[in-house]
């Protein structure tokens, strides 16, 4: 093996950078078709410093955007086959209910995307929803739709699933290197801490820190990087809110009058805490994620004390359990999928917006048919980084 800072004989075909689950599904992806991988995560594996630890993640169809919805039937499929593959269960059919002014465009657009992939599900006023399930207590003119589908993805199962699939195929995963350097080229050479390496192309999943390793090559995406605080609220009678009493995910729309989502996920993780969290955060550097942080600037737990304490009176209205997550968002909240405007070796993948986590498998085909110059398996326009105006950004 060479030593730090000398070149590396070999030649891969691709170098992926960030084993978060997007990057980890693209390098699997590669590696299944046979491609020689390489796949760099710069903190010791497993971590909790970006935004694909922890233990759940909803998954749904209940999308008030076609293109997702659309996206979901081919992931599912691709969950499916990756929980054959490792031999463990890495997704709990729970359902989901999307709540909100029946009256809301975007509750509206969810119902039709639903019924447009026949999605199976059923439709609540808050009356029959308040019968369906007596743990909600449902706002005054408030509807749901059900998506039976919906459930919970075991995280930090299916990332270890997704990179032990990678190994099995022949890739190489080396953590606890940080890349210090790209050059473009041909030749795509990285630099880390530990080495050099070279690629016929490079694909970019460094979620929050995707824009340190972009601004030196040119380009700089309107990234904006949220701490998240996950929430547990304790049931005052254990098991009310659980996946055993058969209570589904939820995400709930307009609650409060609050300008983000709200959602949560049945009591499984923790005996007898139920997870409900808001889907907005604070603005932190991600080197900077576990400083504390002053009272003044958790707006978002009291937005969900009280939402708790109006909508779910079956929890205690505080939370017993804060953990932490980060957001890459963009400004619409749709993903960055593209190659690098310059240099059409370097694809990017960024700002999924804290709702990647379920795309992830498609997301991986995606990025690896844009690494290997392939016509992409959905339309990208979506997706593309030049929907948002140019960024000032360092010279090359």
């Amino acid at each position: 093996m060479a030593a730090a800072g000398e070149p590396h004989s070999s030649l891969h075909d691709t170098i992926v950078v960030g084993a978060g689950i997007q990057g980890s599904f693209t390098a699997y992806h590669l590696a299944k078709r046979g491609r020689a991988t390489l796949l760099l995560e710069q903190f010791p594996l497993p971590h909790s410093r970006g935004s694909s630890h922890g233990q759940s993640r909803i998954i749904r169809s209940a999308y008030p955007q076609p293109h997702y919805a659309q996206m979901m039937a081919e992931s599912y499929r691709l969950w499916e086959r990756l929980e054959a593959e490792a031999g463990t269960q890495l997704y709990r059919q729970t359902g989901l209910l999307v709540l909100g002014p029946g009256t809301d465009p975007e509750f509206q657009q969810c119902c039709r995307t639903l019924a447009q992939h026949r999605v199976p599900g059923q439709l609540f006023t808050a009356e029959s929803l308040q019968r369906r399930f007596p743990g909600i207590r449902p706002y005054c003119g408030e509807a749901a739709v059900s998506d039976h589908t919906a459930g919970i993805l075991y995280a930090d199962r299916a990332l270890r699933a997704v990179q032990d699939g990678f190994r099995r195929c022949g890739g190489d995963l080396r953590d606890g290197e940080k890349v210090t350097d790209i050059t473009p080229g041909v030749v795509v050479t990285v630099t880390t801490s530990r080495g050099v390496y070279r690629a016929k192309t490079l694909v970019i999943t460094a979620g929050p820190w995707a824009n340190k390793l972009l601004a030196p090559l040119g380009l700089r995406l309107p990234l904006q990087t949220l701490r998240i605080n996950v929430c547990y609220w304790k049931e005052k009678v254990p098991g009310a809110y659980g996946v055993s009493a058969h209570f589904p995910c939820f995400l709930a729309m307009r609650a409060n009058q609050a300008p983000h989502h709200i959602y949560g996920l049945p009591s499984s993780e923790y005996p007898g805490l139920m997870k409900v969290c808001y889907h907005s955060g604070t603005l932190a550097d991600p080197e900077e994620r576990d400083r504390p942080a002053e009272a003044a600037a958790l707006p978002d737990i009291q937005i969900l004390c009280d939402f708790v304490s109006e909508y779910l009176p079956g929890l205690v209205p505080e939370p017993a359990v804060v953990e932490r997550c980060m957001y890459t968002n963009t400004p619409d909240g749709d993903f960055v999928l593209d190659r690098h405007p310059t240099f059409s070796n370097i694809v990017i993948g960024a700002g999924f917006s804290g709702h990647g986590f379920k795309l992830a498998p498609v997301v991986g085909k995606l990025l690896c048919e844009l690494s290997l110059g392939e016509a992409p398996s959905y339309a990208l326009e979506p997706f593309r980084s030049c929907r948002f105006p140019a960024q000032p950004h360092s010279a090359l």
